[in-house]
């Protein structure tokens, strides 16, 4: 029997693929990563040449996290891949950054520990809530981001070889400062946003009605 035709337009629309722009700049940001540590690291952390490519680098793989995400929107090019893959990859690179300019001694062992332990915590709990729903980027998060990536750019830079070098050094650390403080209230706000999530999701309120159906019925 032959399928009735469905008109133009109409249907289920087809799954996206993996093999996309997004997905392709989201590997690329993973590539990065090691280049970006291999540079940065190159003669010690000390010659100007090398940290600046380094930082080329850095900001090549930024753009990439804010374009992927933007064209996939777009283009209706989410894919589960990428919902994984974009996240991981923005640690990846701000982790290799926050653990390099560590062990230069350019930010201290606490600062990037409290962030990265964030970073990693509130990236698994948006895997543990998945199931009730997505948890979204706020403000918070957002302002967290940029603040985060403009102090690892400034501090990636060989701002010694920068005339007025000293004071491009503090307004570094001031902003990083600024991003501690965001990123572990931000955090927090991230936890309250999960609980509420968890609470109100429709999964809950189905996993409701059955348990007050069961004690109506008189099962245990």
């Amino acid at each position: 029997m032959t399928e009735p035709l469905l008109p133009h337009g109409e249907g289920p629309s087809p799954r996206p693929t993996d093999w996309n722009v997004p997905n392709a700049l989201t590997v690329l940001r993973f590539l990065l990563v090691p280049v970006y540590a291999v540079l940065l690291f190159y003669d010690g952390g000390t010659h100007p040449w090398w940290r600046f490519w380094a930082w080329v680098v850095f900001v090549l793989a930024a753009v990439t996290d804010g374009i992927d995400g933007r064209l996939a929107r777009r283009n209706g090019q989410i894919t589960n891949f990428g919902k994984v893959a974009d996240p991981i990859a923005d640690k990846a690179l701000t982790g290799t950054a926050f653990i390099g300019l560590s062990a230069l001694g350019l930010i201290w062992w606490w600062v990037t520990i409290v962030i990265l332990v964030r970073e990693i915590g509130i990236t698994l709990l948006r895997f543990i809530v998945i199931r009730h729903g997505v948890l979204p980027a706020g403000r918070g998060g957002k302002l967290k981001t940029m603040l985060q990536t403009f102090t690892l750019g400034a501090l990636t830079l060989p701002l010694w070889a920068f005339p007025l070098a000293e004071v491009w050094t503090w307004l570094a650390h001031g902003v990083l400062a600024a991003a501690l403080v965001v990123t572990v209230v931000s955090g927090v706000d991230y936890v309250f946003q999960a609980l509420h999530l968890r609470e109100t999701s429709e999964r809950t309120r189905l996993r409701r009605a059955a348990r007050s159906a069961n004690r109506s019925d008189g099962l245990p």
